[in-house]
């Protein structure tokens, strides 16, 4: 049987992808390979994943029904499906709103209704965000917390996926799975993101924008742990008996650890210091994140197992690598 995998060409779709083919998984994987962020680099997890056995790659918009359709037709046997594909970043969507209308509430719905018109998908797993707790001061974030103050567009479209999803397994008895998502970083890692944005800045001796004040803590997890939390989470489907068939956990690595030791140990595998430009809270920002994941290791087994310490050396390792250092 076949897995269709969106957003195969990013940065957790291309770990997923790769961890399903490696154990033995037929893997279809689409992307737009859109210029939010450098195109090359997509190609180049791209080119990783069609060098495997076993992976297949579309291109196309996640929102174009008409051509999930082909991709459905031309894959008669796809009975699960690992939906990453999104507008990412908090910031952009200030700017680009219309950007995330479309591929996060449009393209999720579309997804859901190819689910239905399968009509014999086994599970369904889709990436939600730790933005939906959006102000929310008790920590650590819980997925029985409220979650009907989004502070930024993102956050409020990622809700609306999870609630779309709950109305579709409700309808029609698609076993759902919503992902909760918490800093992710890691090798081939997105340009966008705080782990290369200060890589870059610190090798090339810019300053590096520090909001807050520097006042900030994450719950930075890494891509293998996250990649592994999907592929388990896709092989424990819930149950459809007396119940809407649709779940929501956190992934993360459930240690809310200080934005400036994260910059510090940064500073110390590139062996630079960093010229700090302090900021203030930005916009859509929240001060702090923090998963409980007691559910997801109940439920699938999840257990990160890479602290900072020991994966931002190797993250280092792949921009050098990557870039030439």
């Amino acid at each position: 049987m076949t897995i269709l995998v969106t957003g195969a060409a990013g940065f957790i779709g291309m770990h997923v992808s790769a961890a399903l083919v490696d154990r033995g998984e037929h893997v279809v994987g689409f992307d737009n390979l859109n210029d939010y962020y450098d195109a090359g680099l997509k190609e180049a997890r791209l080119a990783k994943l069609t060098a495997l056995k076993g992976f297949t790659a579309y291109r196309g918009d996640i929102a174009d029904s008409e051509t999930i359709g082909k991709v459905i037709d031309n894959h008669p046997d796809i009975d699960r499906v690992v939906h990453l594909a999104a507008q990412a970043g908090v910031r952009y969507s200030l700017s680009h709103p219309e950007a995330y209308i479309q591929c996060n509430v449009v393209g999720h719905g579309v997804i859901l209704e190819a689910c239905r018109r399968i009509g014999s998908v086994k599970h369904l797993v889709y990436a939600s965000s730790s933005s939906v707790y959006g102000g929310n001061t008790k920590l650590p974030f819980a997925v029985e917390d409220r979650v009907d103050q989004p502070v930024s567009l993102y956050a409020a479209t990622k809700r609306a996926g999870e609630l779309m999803s709950h109305t579709y397994s409700h309808l029609y008895a698609i076993p759902a799975t919503g992902l909760r998502l918490f800093t992710v970083y890691g090798p081939w890692g997105r340009p966008d993101m705080s782990a290369y944005i200060f890589a870059r800045k610190i090798f090339a001796g810019e300053p590096i924008p520090v909001f807050n004040h520097g006042k900030m803590k994450r719950d930075f997890t890494y891509v293998d742990d996250i990649a592994a939390g999907v592929v388990a989470a896709l092989d424990h489907p819930p149950a459809a008996q007396g119940a809407v068939p649709h779940r929501l956990y956190n992934l993360g690595n459930h240690r809310s650890e200080p934005l400036l030791r994260y910059i510090e140990l940064i500073e110390a595998a590139i062996g630079k210091k960093a010229k700090i430009d302090l900021q203030p809270m930005q916009p859509g920002d929240v001060k702090e994140t923090y998963a409980d994941i007691e559910a997801s290791r109940r439920d699938f087994g999840f257990e990160p197992k890479m602290t900072i310490d020991e994966g931002i050396p190797r993250f280092v390792a792949w921009f050098r690598d990557y870039h030439g250092l």
